[in-house]
């Protein structure tokens, strides 16, 4: 029998609550408009969101803009980056992907690792972990002679399953996600979806973490270590079937949401090679 060719897995996740502790915004870019709580920014952004029936997305893009402009703060992306640099991360993270490429080897599995996020791309870019992200999907701004003036990309939770489709089919592009509805035979596409781990922690992600389940994949609910209404909400996901697996947002080696990603990656060597194995013997006695 031939040698199978290297599985891919898609290791997804979403940025604020996920991997980081709160929402990018409340770091230094709140800090830089002179706003000292972060529920003033998010109220006003809810009171819009009412006041024009908009979406609540492109009303913090807005927002954002706006607050920046007024206090003379810079719009160039370098700026949003700089931002980005003072986010916290929880336990681990920083290591995280490092272990888990390691595991990969091990294990013969190709891993690739994806921003599936609500929140600013720019700021994302910034944070020391940018490097290890194949794409990152999230909210962009448009910017002419380098300063940003207008949302070019605006992800709420039905947009982050879109991008689950792209990474299954290999489209890298926002500008192409026409490709999407082409038709690709499920043996010729990068990233089948039970080659997808899901990371997630609130209701934009519901939409993405049902869908990776329900095809075969697996989807992951964390919440902040120690946070009783955040762990709440993970076993509501876990109750209402939403999700695999509930953990604390730790990320550290040989914790447990890294014995869960261990399994997880393990059972996906076993069922490829059990997949290849049964085709092949197909192939032989046809």
């Amino acid at each position: 029998m031939q040698h199978a060719k290297t599985p891919t897995v898609a290791l997804v996740y979403d940025f604020d609550g996920t991997l980081s502790p709160k929402n990018m915004q409340e770091y230094d870019y709140l800090k830089a408009i002179g706003v000292a709580s972060s529920e003033d920014f998010w109220d006003k952004c809810a009171r819009m969101v009412q006041q024009y029936n908009a979406s609540n997305i492109l009303c913090y893009m807005k927002l954002m803009l706006d607050k920046a402009r007024a206090e003379g703060v810079s719009l160039k992306r370098e700026q949003f980056r700089a931002f980005g640099a003072s986010v916290e991360l929880y336990p681990g993270v920083l290591e995280w992907f490092g272990h888990i490429n390691s595991l990969g080897q091990e294990l013969g599995l190709r891993i690739e690792h994806y921003i599936n996020s609500s929140g600013l791309a720019e700021m994302i870019e910034g944070t020391p972990i940018a490097q290890h992200f194949r794409q990152i999907y999230a909210c962009s701004f448009m910017y002419i002679d380098g300063v940003a003036q207008w949302p070019a990309v605006a992800v709420d939770f039905t947009t982050k399953t879109q991008f689950l489709f792209m990474i299954n089919k290999g489209i890298e592009r926002v500008s192409e996600n026409r490709r999407v509805n082409d038709y690709l035979a499920e043996a010729h596409r990068p990233v089948p979806f039970k080659h997808m781990i899901y990371f997630g922690d609130g209701e934009t992600d519901i939409p993405c973490m049902r869908l990776v389940k329900q095809q075969g994949g697996n989807s992951i609910a964390v919440y902040a270590p120690g946070n009783h209404a955040k762990q709440q909400a993970a076993r509501g996901l876990m109750r209402d079937d939403r999700v695999n697996f509930a953990s604390p947002a730790d990320y550290s080696q040989n914790g447990q949401l890294y014995c869960i990603v261990h399994a997880i990656l393990q059972k996906i060597k076993f069922g490829h090679e059990f997949d290849t194995l049964q085709r092949e013997n197909r192939q032989e006695y046809s």
